[in-house]
């Protein structure tokens, strides 16, 4: 029946195609492009990229450039507002690893981002309710907004693909590490990843002091050996123990090594 309409009333049809639907059927296409094996392996080869200093605006409005974190390691969690499950999942299990790494590691010993990469809907109140509904104090965690042109920027470094879907995006779920000269350290994935697998990389991060003074990097070389995981009680504590036994140990072969160099000079004397 279709070809016996005249050509030019078909294409009039298609010029009044309704724009939401074709939308629609982009955003089915884009996000059938999305596979895990391939973002696993993007995510995996952007460690060690240096971040660009980009500038953002945290849930006041006011902005912060990436450059002001450097100094200390840097969490960057990358979600959007409208996500209603894996987002504010994801968040909530990190603030729980994040207080743990605050208790073992120090207070202010490094610093988390979350940014939001739906850029149309991610503003500043928007990052803020987020926040809100995650019961996150935004002044130890700040959660940050800005364009599309930033964020193209930002994810291309981070190794972060996402794409529409018709519940939202396509994204696989990242956590990434910040060393404190602004360099990706790691990447950690899922929503409810084991404690270890961020305080591990953090801690050897923030016990690193090769540009301090002998003292702070014998202190911080202590810490770092004595902090170790208690998986009963799923956090991290400073063992004496190991430290005391490893001085004993080092006593104890020094006595014996200078018990023997006396006994040497006893028998070269004799």
């Amino acid at each position: 029946m279709l070809q016996s309409l005249p050509l030019a009333f078909l294409l009039l049809c298609l010029a009044f195609i309704d724009p939401v639907q074709a939308e629609m059927s982009h955003e089915k296409m884009q996000a059938s492009e999305f596979d895990r094996a391939s973002a696993l392996a993007r995510s995996q080869s952007a460690i060690g990229n240096p971040l660009p200093d980009l500038q953002f605006q945290d849930t006041r409005g006011d902005f912060v450039n990436l450059s002001e974190y450097q100094g200390k390691p840097l969490l960057i969690s990358l979600i959007y507002t409208s996500c209603f499950h894996i987002c504010p999942t994801t968040t909530t299990h990190l603030s729980t690893i994040v207080e743990k790494a605050r208790e073992a590691l120090g207070q202010d010993s490094f610093n988390v981002v979350s940014i939001g990469f739906d850029t149309f809907r991610d503003s500043p109140p928007m990052m803020a309710q987020f926040a809100r509904k995650q019961k996150i104090d935004v002044q130890q965690w700040k959660f940050l907004s800005t364009d599309k042109v930033t964020i193209d920027k930002l994810v291309e470094d981070l190794g972060f693909l996402y794409f529409p879907s018709p519940n939202g995006f396509d994204h696989l779920i990242q956590t990434s590490i910040i060393d404190k000269q602004g360099l990706l350290s790691a990447q950690v994935y899922g929503m409810n990843f084991e404690t270890p697998l961020l305080i591990e990389p953090l801690k050897r991060l923030v016990f690193s002091s090769k540009d301090e003074g002998l003292v702070r990097q014998v202190t911080d070389k202590i810490r770092l050996f004595c902090t170790v995981y208690d998986p009963a009680a799923d956090k991290y504590r400073f063992d004496y123990s190991i430290f005391i036994g490893t001085f004993i140990g080092v006593c104890s072969v020094l006595a014996l090594g200078l018990q023997l160099l006396k006994e040497w000079r006893l028998t070269l004397g004799s």
